[in-house]
């Protein structure tokens, strides 16, 4: 059995979409899962299972259409997934506040070609760096005032992508290592 992480994307952000944290819990462990557990009330879940990550995200994505009536994209990671984007950490040094460092989860690698083009953009003093599946932005003046949101905006990117916040990255990990 793997410790596995879900990633709902867009869910609880203002009056829509809105999910109670025992609610997905119950969804899951219904569906088999064992050991969930939610963290805070962005759609961030820890739980064990055997099956791949793929058929997790159709199984949940299905599930949470039908028990809770939302539409969502969820990402899955297992536990060493997680532990690897943490040790990447590419912007760490650069990156002293952790509520403005932001991961995005994407759903697949980006092509290559986007990869390169998205290098030659300047975004001073903003930062970003692309790596396997996730993207690590550092936004210094926070996120709001951010340029980066149009340039890595899942339209571009052509993928889902679900954000967190380093803090919660880190959380999320001590959290399946619980």
């Amino acid at each position: 059995m793997t410790r596995r992480i879900a990633l709902l994307r867009g869910i609880n952000l203002g009056s829509r979409r809105r999910v109670e944290m025992a609610a997905l819990r119950d969804v899951l462990a219904g569906l088999g899962y064992r050991d969930v557990r939610t963290f805070l009330q962005s759609g961030n879940v820890v739980f064990t299972s055997r099956a791949s990550p793929g058929r997790l995200q159709r199984d949940l994505e299905k599930q949470l259409a039908a028990e809770l009536g939302i539409d969502v994209q969820v990402l899955v990671r297992t536990r060493d997934e997680l532990a690897d984007v943490v040790e990447r950490n590419p912007l760490g040094d650069v990156a002293h506040n952790p509520s403005r460092y932001l991961v995005s989860f994407l759903s697949a690698k980006l092509a290559a070609k986007l990869v390169r083009d998205l290098a030659t953009v300047d975004v001073t003093p903003e930062q970003f760096v692309v790596s396997g599946r996730e993207i690590y932005a550092w936004h210094p003046d926070g996120v709001q005032r951010s340029r980066l949101g149009k340039l890595l905006s899942e339209e571009r990117l052509g993928v889902a992508a679900t954000a967190r916040n380093w803090n919660t990255v880190t959380k999320l990990l001590a959290l399946a290592d619980a």
